[in-house]
């Protein structure tokens, strides 16, 4: 095959629209071309190509394999066209063409989705990526460039990253509405005597600060089960056990808030939640415009923000 140029590219639309049309006379009327030259451009394509791309039958074209194989890589062409397209204007808008964000899962349910909703309603060609993974997995990534943004829990140690304070949250309990404990306006470490918890599985469950305020107030309890952080509002929904949380991911998760009650729970645990990303990023407009939709975002969980750089 001879080097495509814009002559070759002609001769793909229209052999692409022939295909599709199934005759030269509507192939043309679509085109707006006569139908000499529909045929004198097919004719042009299969010389180049070196192959038979339609059989004449009468006035009938009828396909060959190789026109329906060359037929899929054009469409395929096209889509990359548009792919492209959208990532100039996602260039001319943001300064880059694709974003990708990592986030922790406990943020995932909902703080970022409404982020990432919140800058398409800027620009519906962005393109973004995002991906669900553990804290050191997001400051791996963004520091090894396979993310541009992260948000991880803090505190978190890194000499190659900007770090953004974004949230601080107090832990709340999550009871059953059926359990007695519903009851009680606030729920305090002791009433955790003899009841079953639900905690989120980790490496190290010793630095889970629930179990660490069990241990320190000689609370003894009934039994626990680990899981996912996606999956604690359910299975306290089902009545397996307590939870204590933050409240960000709590009210994410809870779509069945009758069954649920959300408590305040003393003494106070702390969850903080921040952004990192690189350097070169700190100019960035794509940054800027999720700055910009934060603080609606943050009201909807009743939380406030003032990011701030640490260097």
């Amino acid at each position: 095959m001879t080097d495509v140029d814009i002559h070759s590219l002609k001769s793909l639309i229209v052999f692409k629209t022939l295909f599709e049309t199934g005759t030269a006379s509507q192939a043309a009327r679509t085109l707006d071309i006569t139908q000499s030259g529909v045929s004198r451009s097919l004719a042009q394509l299969e010389r180049n190509l070196g192959i038979q791309l339609f059989l004449r039958e009468k006035n009938r074209l009828i396909a060959t394999p190789e026109a329906r194989e060359l037929y899929g890589e054009i469409l395929r062409l096209m889509g990359n066209i548009e792919e492209l397209r959208h990532s100039v204007l996602a260039l001319k808008e943001f300064g880059t063409s694709r974003l990708r964000i990592a986030a922790i899962p406990g943020l995932s349910f909902g703080l970022v989705p409404r982020l990432i909703a919140g800058l398409l309603e800027v620009n519906r060609g962005y393109s973004i990526s995002f991906d669900m993974m553990a804290s050191h997995e997001v400051l791996r990534s963004v520091e090894s460039g396979h993310a541009d943004l992260g948000f991880v829990t803090l505190p978190v140690s890194t000499r190659m990253l900007r770090i953004e304070p974004w949230i601080t949250t107090r832990a709340v309990c999550l009871v059953p509405t059926a359990h007695p404990l519903s009851k009680r306006a606030v729920i305090e470490i002791q009433d955790l005597n003899g009841q079953f918890l639900v905690i989120g599985n980790q490496p190290n469950i010793g630095a889970d600060p629930l179990l660490n305020l069990i241990a320190q107030h000689g609370v003894r309890i009934a039994g626990k089960t680990e899981a996912n952080i996606g999956a604690i509002p359910a299975l306290v929904t089902n009545k397996v056990g307590l939870s204590v949380m933050n409240p960000v991911t709590a009210q994410d998760q809870l779509t069945q808030r009758a069954s649920v009650k959300i408590r305040p729970f003393r003494p106070e645990i702390e969850f903080a939640f921040g952004l990192v990303y690189r350097d070169d990023w700190k100019r960035s407009r794509a940054l800027e415009l999720i700055r910009q939709q934060a603080p609606a975002v943050l009201r909807h969980y009743g939380l406030d923000t003032s990011t701030r750089d640490i260097d």
